[in-house]
């Protein structure tokens, strides 16, 4: 652990892994194990996230670009899994959601109002802006047309309706393909407009290819391990809280996910580097919506724990909310903190209206 821990700026929160093994194994209280696993679950996610970027700068920029593109959001990935698995439906959709508003409104509201305090005004690249916006718009409207189209012709709504699995399933499969065609106009076509903005210091591998590996291994092995006992005392865990368990995945676990990479973004905003910030924030919702989702939808068909594209109204809202703003602030290639400070009201308004959710 010492070793892993070097590597860390999170690397106190490691106590919390031995910590969730003994609440397991003592059946402690399911509260206190679902706290211990979030807390456990955030330095292991920035290992991984660690381990993947050494194995990207070892790998060039096209593959090292592919391997963050996979395994960028690799712990929310592995906690839906799981949370499918368990069939815990509802809190899979409630994550994917609080992933994508997540990034969008606080990651980069908090990134936005942190540089702004120290840089009166900053600027970034429009054109990689822009990109990334039209991706979320695009995201948004695989979200919300299977759901609109349910509620209008296929009364009642049924996530077991084979129209509405089928639907899901081809959406799914096109928003991959999407994803793919992203990923080839960022790291081939068009790797160059990518590159127009300030970039980050290069800095050499700090392990070597098998130790990163290794690395990369152990942390998605815990994270399994601990994300399946997050999601088995998740119900427990809410009615200890007094929330709803929707509040859960739509707040908590998105955060628990990208907590370090969370810290990246807004150190890159204080260092006015705002387009590494946007690809960070905007990117990871990007993800989020156009890998993610649709492999947990082919998952749960596979698996036959059907997860559709039912997200219900206030989600769509919620990310329809998201983008839009987003979409105004990526519009002019420029921003300051009162716009950090309107995207974190924003995403404090939808996490109240979820706290207040009936228990």
């Amino acid at each position: 652990m010492k070793q892993l821990a070097s590597y860390s700026r999170l690397s106190y929160l490691l106590i919390f892994l031995p910590v969730s093994v003994v609440l397991r194994l003592t059946h402690a209280s399911e509260l206190w194990l679902f706290l211990s696993c979030c807390a456990a679950i955030i330095p292991l996610a920035e290992l991984m996230g660690i381990a993947t970027e050494d194995l990207a700068k070892r790998l060039g920029s096209q593959l090292g670009g592919l391997l963050n593109a996979t395994f960028g959001n690799a712990t929310e990935l592995i906690i839906g899994f799981f949370a499918l698995s368990a069939g815990q439906i509802d809190l899979v959709r409630a994550s994917i959601i609080g992933s994508i508003i997540g990034n969008i409104l606080l990651v980069l509201g908090v990134s936005i109002l942190a540089g702004g305090m120290k840089h009166k005004m900053q600027y970034f690249t429009q054109d990689v802006a822009e990109t990334h916006s039209i991706n979320l718009i695009l995201a948004s409207i695989s979200l919300a047309i299977p759901a609109v189209f349910a509620t209008a012709f296929h009364h009642p709504l049924s996530s077991t309706s084979d129209a509405v699995e089928h639907l899901s399933i081809g959406v799914a499969i096109l928003v991959l393909i999407l994803y793919i065609a992203s990923l080839i106009f960022s790291l081939k076509t068009h790797e160059n407009l990518f590159r127009s903005g300030e970039e980050e210091e290069y800095e050499p591998p700090a392990m070597s290819k098998p130790a990163a590996i290794c690395m990369l291994a152990a942390a998605a092995l815990l994270i399994s391990i601990l994300s399946e006992w997050l999601v088995g005392s998740v119900d427990i865990a809410a009615h200890g809280m007094h929330v709803n368990p929707t509040f859960i995945g739509i707040i908590i676990v998105p955060i628990v996910g990208n907590a370090a990479e969370h810290s990246t973004a807004v150190m890159m905003a204080i260092k006015n580097k705002l387009d590494i910030t946007l690809n960070i924030a905007i990117g990871s919702s990007t993800q989020v919506a156009l890998f993610i989702a649709p492999v947990l939808v082919l998952a749960g068909a596979i698996s036959h724990h059907q997860l559709t594209y039912l997200f219900g109204a206030p989600e769509l809202t919620a990310v329809a909310a998201a983008v839009l703003i987003a979409g105004f602030i990526a519009g002019d290639g420029k921003t300051h903190w009162l716009e950090g400070a309107q995207l974190i009201a924003v995403y404090f308004i939808i996490g109240m209206a979820y706290y207040f959710l009936p228990k």
